[in-house]
């Protein structure tokens, strides 16, 4: 299939998406809102699924509304709506701003200080399109399902493959955003997850275990299955290799290890102990829901020794391809990259424009994001990653040095506390490292430390060879629960003396 021209959607550009938001801003503004803000969006969500190569489900589903949000006398009012016409549109404004009466009330009460906005220029009539070649739902489902179902048929002819299962995750979001100071923007994201999940089962003893694709999600369409990005004819032909060691592998022996972290895993760690834990409504006890708050308070900010002088991690939202790239966010903020950590020292925090002005920080960085028209934006991540090193040695050349050690590969399982500081991660396989080398599978590991200890101990980061963006679709924050797709990039790295359990053990005690 040739690539297709990226455009914004005709079914989306063709909704009155103008004349709904004059209809809001103008009601807003006679009721005197300081501020307010129309976002318009039609989000489509794909998905298909396969078990031994046959289709078990699927399903195609689209959500379409607007939000109105304002300020008045410095409280927030939100209010949506479905029917895409003037009037309705009037009337869902009025009602944010009734919104913002009552709980400004409320707020005034409490002592609350009065929202205000950081400064951000004016965009306007702006649009931006996330980079794919081939839109996905351009695709048919019978070719999609055809290429998951052959794929399935490849692992499921290995020796020792019992069952696999397969999944296609695809979206396609659009906004239209537009405030009363003049932005306007017009955007379209498309983004997709394959992943396959093989299963081994020892008909003698009944052990089994799994292995799934450690192929990240991406900010790309169809082309992404079609081998532009990821070598699937090759981590195909490795898996079942790969399940079946796993299945004879040696449990973990308890102890203090050397760690080599793949990218395919460390970025979750980057997700739950930095990504998470720099975001500024955490931060500053507004947040809690979903884990917690964080250990890095704000009183921290360029005080915090976070890790060791090679750690340098950046929130970015341009990152090419990345889950939670955009060209603005939902305040209306142009995208941005700025530093989170430099040189091991906590730098910089994830903020909307409320936070940033609140704590004095300037200009917002663009971290607004509501993940469908019904709910409100709120403070999400960036694509937070761990940057490489210039000439830092390759994956192979962070095994050299190490007597004892594991390399881990794959995310799995994760666990961290309420301030994101005490955490447990485990992974899809781990090899053992003797002597500079790998030296054959192990199973049923798991490594546990605090965040500051586990990144004070990173002694090497890998060159940008090594450097892979992971991610995920569904990062939960929020009450009522909100998701967003967020991607991490990183190199491999190594980290000396970290506490390793043998989680066979552990769930005996």
């Amino acid at each position: 299939m040739p690539p297709t021209a990226r455009a914004v959607d005709p079914l989306f550009l063709a909704y009155p998406l103008t004349a709904l938001a004059d209809a809001a801003l103008d009601a807003a503004r006679k009721l005197g809102a300081s501020h307010a803000d129309f976002r318009l969006e039609r989000v489509r969500s794909a998905s298909l699924r396969l078990r031994d190569a046959r289709l078990a489900g699927s399903s195609d589903t689209v959500q379409l509304g607007f939000a109105v949000r304002v300020l008045l006398d410095g409280a927030w009012g939100f209010a949506a709506g479905v029917d895409l016409d003037p009037a309705s549109a009037a009337l869902v404004a009025e009602q944010a701003v009734a919104v913002a009466r009552l709980s400004g009330g409320i707020s005034r009460a409490a002592g609350a200080p009065p929202v205000e906005l950081a400064e951000e220029p004016v965009h306007a009539d702006a649009t931006w399109i996330s980079a794919y070649d081939i839109n996905p739902f351009d695709v048919s489902a019978a070719e999609k399902t055809a290429l998951l179902a052959e794929w399935s048929s490849r692992l499921l002819a290995a020796d020792g493959v019992s069952h696999v299962q397969a999944q296609l995750l695809a979206v396609q979001e659009n906004k239209f955003y537009a405030d009363t100071s003049g932005t306007v923007t017009t955007q379209q994201r498309v983004r997709v997850h394959p992943h396959l999940d093989a299963t081994s089962v020892d008909e003698k003893t009944g052990a089994f275990d799994s292995m799934r694709t450690i192929a990240p999600p991406v900010g790309r369409g169809w082309e992404y299955l079609l081998g532009t990005g990821w070598d699937w004819d090759a981590e195909l032909a490795e898996l079942p290799t790969l399940l079946a060691e796993k299945m004879k592998a040696p449990s973990v022996e308890a102890g203090r290890y050397d760690l080599v972290i793949d990218p395919s895993n460390l970025w979750l760690t980057i997700h739950e102990s930095i990504g998470h834990a720099t975001e500024l409504d955490r931060a500053l006890g507004y947040e809690a829901a979903y884990a917690g708050t964080s250990f890095a308070t704000f009183d921290q900010l360029g005080k915090l020794k976070y890790g060791s002088e090679l750690m340098h991690v950046t929130g970015d939202r341009t990152a090419e391809h990345g889950l939670s790239t955009v060209g603005f966010d939902d305040e209306g903020v142009a995208a941005q990259s700025w530093d989170l950590v430099k040189d091991g020292t906590l730098v910089g925090y994830q903020l909307d424009r409320a936070m940033a002005k609140l704590q004095g920080l300037g200009r917002s960085n663009g971290c607004a994001f509501a993940d469908s028209p019904g709910h409100v934006p709120v403070q999400r991540m960036a694509n937070v990653s761990l940057q490489p090193v210039a000439g830092g040695p390759s994956t192979e050349g962070l095994f050299e040095g190490v007597e004892k050690g594991l390399y881990i590969v794959g995310d799995r399982s994760w666990s961290i506390d309420m301030q994101r500081y005490n955490f447990q991660f485990t992974g899809q396989r781990a090899f053992a490292i003797k002597n500079g080398k790998l030296a054959g599978q192990v199973k049923d590991f798991a490594y546990q430390a605090t965040t500051t200890d586990f990144w004070g101990s990173m002694s090497a980061v890998g060159g940008p060879e090594t450097y892979v963006l992971g991610g995920a679709f569904n990062c939960g924050k929020a009450q009522p629960g909100q998701t967003a797709a967020v991607s991490h990039g990183c190199p491999s790295a190594l980290f000396r003396g970290v506490n390793v359990l043998n989680t066979q053990q552990e769930a005996g005690n």
